[in-house]
């Protein structure tokens, strides 16, 4: 990910303003470009309306359990740090971090595990990490000896070691879309660090300018596996490229911290690429992350949620766990608060891509299924007023979210406490949107006949003593 773990929890002191958007990660109020091509339109009008979705963080260092590839980076953060026993000096933990490769048997792995649980609570696509800034292919690429289909890989005499293959078809065979992550940045490759210098930094570690030849094999490179992603993995509906430090020199913007320490021209040729992957995949959304322009579908704030709505399509990636990457005992988000989080983000007009990170054997913690499993439940009875959904004005009073579906006729309205483990009032009062004249109310999840009454903008409902049932929210559907 671009913001590390911990450096995300800093965000969260900026979510109760509206000046969030998005000084640290993105500025998306500048550059954004519509696409115009009709079946990339319409993809991004279907993943608009999907919500909810899994991302997921899994490579070699699941092993040591750390934050995926940025104990390479030779950055001083509190993401970037190394412990002592895997390595004294810089260079032996590289060696010994890279030897993961031989060490990597996740022979419990079983994707369809994981598709039947995410697709009960509600998950409509999937983006994957196919391979992340170490360099590790998760799939079986023909351009690096470094992945998991190698030889010197011990799960490579597994029948399902290309997981990227494997984890695609059975996710599209449950109907999920298909999303493919990858880092554009390559600490593996020596052209983009090249061994001749030390690394510097997360950026590439000689001047593309003064080295063009070098540059042009990494471009390539990349162009060469991203073909491949693109070519022989099905339908792919998402290219989500992470790492924008690789970037034309001219799109950095300098009110942005991380993007001040791009020093040198990173131009990967986005147009070469784009242009490759709609052939390959026409109506493929693709997403350069924090790049503005063409390549930018959507936006992709990090660990954080927007306080207002956003007029652009936008999506928060956010971990069901402190993580990214799989981390022992590690402290999971409680259903409540996963299903807070969806609701704030819909009733602003976003997605919700929750990150659950499998473990070096190749499966999810126990804890992840009870939490799955309480979600569905949640799912099942309120699911109308999540999904094909779209925000309303007024969005967000109070403790009362707003949508509506897609043809206006109905408004859905959660409340929430999230302050506390969530009990249903016996009485609400909630405004209702301009224009709108409701004729009927139910609670979801309710069978009862529930007694309202409306004066000018404004609802009152008495719930009934059955409101005890209700988890995590009141979800209150009126139509006109």
């Amino acid at each position: 990910m671009l913001i590390r773990p911990k450096a995300g929890i800093l965000l969260l002191s900026l979510l109760l303003t509206g000046s969030f958007l998005f000084s640290q990660a993105h500025n998306v109020s500048e550059g954004y470009q519509k696409p115009t091509d009709p079946l990339v339109v319409q993809n991004l009008e279907q993943w608009q309306d999907l919500k909810f979705g899994l991302f997921m963080h899994w490579g070699t260092y699941s092993q040591w359990g750390i934050v995926e590839s940025w104990s390479l980076c030779t950055e001083d953060e509190s993401w970037t740090q190394r412990k002592p026993e895997h390595g004294a000096s810089y260079y032996e933990y590289v060696k010994n971090y890279e030897n993961l490769q031989t060490t990597f048997n996740p022979t419990q792995f079983n994707p369809q595990k994981w598709a039947d649980a995410v697709k009960k609570a509600g998950m409509k696509y999937v983006v994957f990490t196919t391979k992340h800034h170490d360099g590790f292919a998760m799939f079986d690429t023909q351009q690096s000896d470094y992945k998991i289909t190698s030889a010197k890989t011990p799960f490579s005499q597994n029948p399902k070691s290309d997981v990227t293959k494997e984890i695609f078809n059975t996710f599209r065979k449950e109907g999920f879309k298909i999303g493919a992550y990858f880092s554009k940045p390559d600490w593996h490759s020596n052209d983009y660090w090249w061994s001749y210098f030390p690394p510097k930094d997360r950026n590439v570690n000689y001047d593309p300018k003064k080295y063009p030849e070098r540059w042009d094999n990494f471009k390539k490179f990349t162009f060469n596996q991203l073909n491949e992603l693109t070519s022989n993995y099905g339908k792919v509906d998402i290219l989500w490229l992470d790492g924008g430090w690789v970037r034309p020199f001219h799109t950095i913007d300098q009110k942005v911290e991380w993007q001040r320490t791009i020093k040198v021209e990173q131009d990967i040729d986005m147009d070469n690429i784009g242009t490759m992957a709609r052939k390959n995949q026409p109506g493929i959304i693709i997403v350069d992350r924090t790049v503005p322009g063409k390549w930018e579908n959507y936006v992709t704030p990090e660990q954080a949620v927007p306080e207002n709505v956003l007029s652009i399509p936008w999506e928060s990636c956010i971990t069901m766990g402190d993580s990214f990457s799989y981390v022992p005992n590690d402290n999971y988000k409680s259903s409540q608060k996963i299903i807070e989080t969806l609701v704030k983000i819909i009733s602003r007009g976003g997605n919700y891509l929750m990150n659950i990170a499998p473990g070096p054997t190749g499966d999810y913690d126990a804890i992840v299924y009870e939490r799955l499993k309480q979600i569905s439940a949640w799912m099942e009875k309120n699911q109308s007023a999540v999904f094909a959904t779209r925000a309303v004005a007024p969005y967000h009073e109070g403790s009362f979210y707003y949508t509506q579906s897609k043809d206006g006729k109905t408004v859905n309205i959660f409340h929430l406490d999230d302050k506390a483990d969530y009990i249903a009032p016996s009485t609400l009062h909630f405004a209702v949107p301009e224009n709108f004249k409701p004729k009927s109310l139910k609670i979801l999840g309710l069978s009862n006949k529930i007694h309202w009454k409306i004066s000018d903008r404004f609802i009152e409902i008495n719930l009934p003593k059955e409101r005890d049932q209700l988890k995590y929210a009141t979800v209150i559907q009126i139509t006109q």
